[in-house]
């Protein structure tokens, strides 16, 4: 099993940026793709950004050019950079962990906990 620890959520003023991170501990095989989803209060979960160990990026087009994600895989960790946020981007914030075992459909894998992003208008 894959456990997955979030941090780094909170409130922010619109405009501004935040980083949050996803630690992974366990059995954890290669390769695998690590990654967020988000929800908001009565919305359903969307994908926010992934990245696979080789290092192949994919955001979703409300987030290109003010998120980055990165991958330190040495410490099994991963981390969202956003930048220019705005009252859209409050969610909870949910990261994941796909390999061979979990399979790589949609919301497949081990998960996190969450962590709370909201900001501020």
């Amino acid at each position: 099993q894959v456990q997955l620890v979030e941090s780094g959520g909170g409130l922010v003023q619109a405009g501004g940026s935040l980083r949050i991170s996803c630690a992974a501990s366990g059995d954890i095989i290669r390769p695998n793709v690590m990654g967020y989803y988000r929800q908001a209060p009565g919305k359903q979960r969307e994908y926010v950004a992934d990245m696979n160990t080789r290092g192949t990026r994919g955001y979703v087009d409300s987030v290109k050019g003010r998120f980055t994600i990165s991958r330190d895989n040495t410490k099994n960790t991963m981390y969202l950079e956003m930048n220019h946020l705005n009252a859209e981007d409050t969610a909870m914030y949910y990261c994941y962990l796909q390999d061979a075992r979990t399979g790589w459909g949609v919301l497949e894998g081990f998960w996190g906990q969450g962590t709370q992003v909201t900001v501020s208008s």
